[in-house]
């Protein structure tokens, strides 16, 4: 096979002996940007990575108009971690900790954790939002908790993270499928488990995409379509946090003027992008706040 994106690069493939559909998602400069941002330590590196393959992975076989976000919030060190990716292929994901976060970092004894899986458009008022239950310590894990439940179907799904990459590799029975030449094949999706049970997350960071499909899978007739490149990228603008801005009110905004000498500063935390306002930017952006419903500066 001939070999064009070996990184930051989304496959979709399918399994035809097996009746099995599947994504890979490999990131490298997309990934070295976002976490390059932070100081993360290697336990949290290792989970933003895997976060964020997996939110591009889960768009793999969707239609999706807007975005697709993982966000995690707990009460212990691990404040928050979110992880995007638009219907661009743009990534986007940050982190906050406090104090000493544990390693190995598992979900399940994170106190008050709660992980969501949001899809669609925000401005547009389109969302869905589906709760990940963490009694899992793993994110894989979780994640195929959270298919067999809304969508009733099984679901494998390896994530591997590290300074350079993160990858993410998941499989989904086709509904009525699972067989060789129409005839029903019982031991079609065991078997492809058993395949998927062989890979280390090493060897899922170290190899390309289409070499490791054909490791894996070169007896099941696997099926490649189109890559989807990806990267990094961010939805902050000057408009949306205006937007912000406006939902705070004339007082706030008038207090923050003052207590900083006529200027307001927002810095994007995803991108680092700065957007400055001083009075009469202040002024006309309120004066027309009965134009814009208030949204959020990221």
């Amino acid at each position: 096979m001939e070999t064009v994106l070996v990184e930051d690069v989304l496959h979709r493939f399918l399994l035809e002996r097996a009746g099995v559909r599947g994504v890979l998602v490999r990131l490298g400069a997309a990934w070295r940007e976002v976490a390059g941002r932070a100081d993360y330590s290697p336990a949290l590196r290792t989970l933003l990575g895997e976060s964020l393959a997996a939110s591009a992975l889960l768009t793999g076989n969707i239609k999706l108009q807007g975005s697709l976000s993982i966000e995690l919030k707990s009460s212990g060190p691990l404040r928050l971690l979110f992880a995007e990716c638009s219907d661009q292929g743009r990534l986007r994901g940050l982190a906050r900790s406090e104090g000493v976060l544990p390693a190995p970092l598992e979900l399940e004894a994170l106190p008050d954790a709660v992980m969501a899986i949001t899809i669609g458009h925000a401005e547009r008022g389109q969302r869905y939002q589906g709760l990940v239950d963490l009694r899992h310590a793993q994110l894989g894990g979780a994640l195929e908790g959270y298919f067999t439940q809304s969508e009733q179907l099984p679901a494998r799904i390896l994530l591997a993270a590290d300074g350079e990459h993160a990858v993410g590799l998941m499989l989904q029975r086709l509904p009525g499928e699972g067989g060789r030449d129409g005839v029903q094949d019982e031991d079609a999706w065991p078997r492809i488990g058993h395949l998927v049970d062989t890979l280390g997350k090493q060897e899922m960071l170290a190899t390309a995409p289409e070499e490791l499909l054909y490791r894996l899978f070169h007896d099941e007739s696997v099926r490649l379509f189109d890559p989807r490149s990806l990267a990094f990228g961010c939805s902050c603008t000057r408009e949306r946090v205006e937007s912000m801005l406006r939902s705070l009110g004339r007082a706030e905004v008038e207090a923050a003027l003052e207590a900083r000498e006529g200027e307001i500063e927002v810095t994007c935390e995803f991108c680092a992008q700065r957007y400055t306002f001083d009075r009469i930017d202040a002024e006309h952006l309120l004066s027309h706040s009965s134009v814009s419903a208030p949204g959020t500066a990221q």
